[in-house]
């Protein structure tokens, strides 16, 4: 083989098996305070560069911004913002590239209520929407909850922070807060003159995902690639049972009565999935579940050759 053919295989060898080229992306700030480790969007899109293959870097938004600021400047491709993880809707989907991947599982569709304790006793018996018809939930102005729990005849009150919502829910300007069952303990913990209702949980279909700027086709490929790849070795299921599988034992889901609700914009909001991208009760007794539960897990490890990938947020 002439020494030009060669050279020019062994470069392209070469050429292929070198991360993609780094650059720097903007992720949203969180509107509340360090957990001590990465929010879980940083982790999974950390965990989706290196199954990727590329060395890419994040730095936080200068600020935090509330949903609808953020849609907007990621909309206007303003440098501000290049990735944030959200809930779908077909605006977002209009105007946005969504990553279409499932990022928790259908979990964000699975929602326990918080309440004040002494209206524990009124959600005792109720049994369908029907029933709950009776109550006032509360929920963000901007968020897509709002049009699915209302498109049930759902009373529903917003609140344009999130703050907000917990205000109104201790001065009994609403009656229950549904959170989704990963959020909620959390958010029990640092309200603690509420309660957590113990009998139902709401369930529709919907989940949250990345979403970029059109302009950044590139970015999506590589998150998409990376995302799908973890899906495929186990470790985004690792990964997401690290984060959330304690919180997901602790809702005692197979006690609890389901009472489903339909999504008006599940048809053109959902994009495909399939069936293993999306939690179901069989997950509860599987051994990588368990160990996360009690604690005996550890999330998957990033590539030692990329330093960015292990590098915390500021």
């Amino acid at each position: 083989m002439p020494r030009l053919a060669v050279l020019l295989l062994l470069s392209l060898f070469f050429l292929s098996s070198v991360p993609g080229r780094a650059a720097t992306y903007v992720y949203l700030r969180p509107e509340w305070g360090d957990t001590g480790r990465d929010p879980y969007g940083v982790a999974l899109l950390k965990l989706a560069f290196a199954k990727a293959g590329v060395c890419h870097t994040l730095v936080y938004s200068e600020q935090p911004m509330k949903q609808a600021r953020a849609l907007a400047e990621l909309a206007r491709d303003s440098g501000k913002l290049d990735i944030m993880i959200t809930m779908t809707a077909p605006d977002r989907k209009a105007s946005l590239l969504e990553v279409p991947v499932p990022l928790t599982k259908g979990m964000l569709g699975w929602r326990i209520a918080l309440v004040r304790k002494d209206r524990l006793h009124q959600f005792a018996d109720v049994h369908s929407a029907e029933q709950l018809k009776r109550f006032v939930a509360g929920q963000g102005h901007d968020w897509p909850d709002t049009a699915i729990l209302r498109a049930s005849g759902l009373p529903v009150e917003t609140s344009s922070t999130y703050p907000g919502m917990f205000k109104m829910l201790d001065a009994g300007r609403i009656d229950y807060f549904p959170r989704a069952v990963q959020q909620v303990f959390d958010e029990h913990e640092a309200y603690p003159a509420l309660a957590v209702e113990p009998h139902i949980v709401l369930r529709y279909p919907t989940d949250a995902y990345f979403f970029v700027n059109p302009r950044k086709r590139g970015l999506a490929d590589e998150v998409r690639r990376g995302l799908e790849t973890a899906q495929a070795d186990g470790s985004f299921d690792r990964l997401f049972y690290s984060y959330f599988a304690a919180q997901i034992a602790a809702a005692d889901l197979e006690r609890r009565r389901v009472i489903d609700l339909p999504n008006p914009m599940h048809a053109s909001a959902l994009a495909p999935a399939r069936g293993s991208q999306w939690f179901s009760l069989t997950e509860l007794r599987k051994p990588a579940f368990l160990a996360a539960a009690r604690g005996r897990a550890r999330p998957p490890a990033l590539a030692d050759a990329c330093p960015a990938l292990h590098r915390p947020l500021r």
